[in-house]
């Protein structure tokens, strides 16, 4: 199972319960010419969004939305992988992360419909580095 695994930050905003919000925040960031490689939002609250964003280049992320006043909070650490789909592609992840102890708290996966998946996994900052260390980063 071919796999590759990259440290990534990410950040998070949350937003009120507005139509252009979450419109608002993404094109300023791609106006500024942000690349993000990963994005999620969950509700937090009846009228409220957390949006999390997962930047390719930290330092333009901050720099942006300290320009364009984005209260950010971030970054905070995370891995993320991309594979080849096939049956069992998590579970030997998970077998790797268990082995070395490492609690994971939060994940989001997704396939992409032509073979591959991408997949983030968020662990506690104490046992980030061992976690990195796990799966080969």
């Amino acid at each position: 199972m071919a796999f590759s695994v990259r440290r990534i930050d990410y950040f998070y905003v949350t937003l009120t319960d507005s139509v252009d919000i979450g419109y608002d925040v993404l094109s300023q960031l791609a106006a500024q010419g942000v690349n993000l490689v990963a994005i999620t939002a969950v509700p937090f609250g009846p009228t409220r969004t957390q949006l999390t964003v997962f930047p390719e280049d930290t330092a333009k992320m901050r720099l942006t939305a300290e320009q364009a006043n984005i209260p950010l909070d971030g970054p905070h650490p995370a891995l993320a992988v991309q594979g080849d789909d096939e049956v069992g592609a998590l579970a030997a992840i998970h077998e790797k992360l268990r082995d070395a102890n490492v609690h994971i708290f939060a994940s989001t996966g997704v396939a992409d419909g032509r073979g591959g998946y991408g997949y983030i996994i968020y662990v506690r900052p104490e046992e980030y580095e061992r976690a990195a260390k796990a799966l080969g980063v």
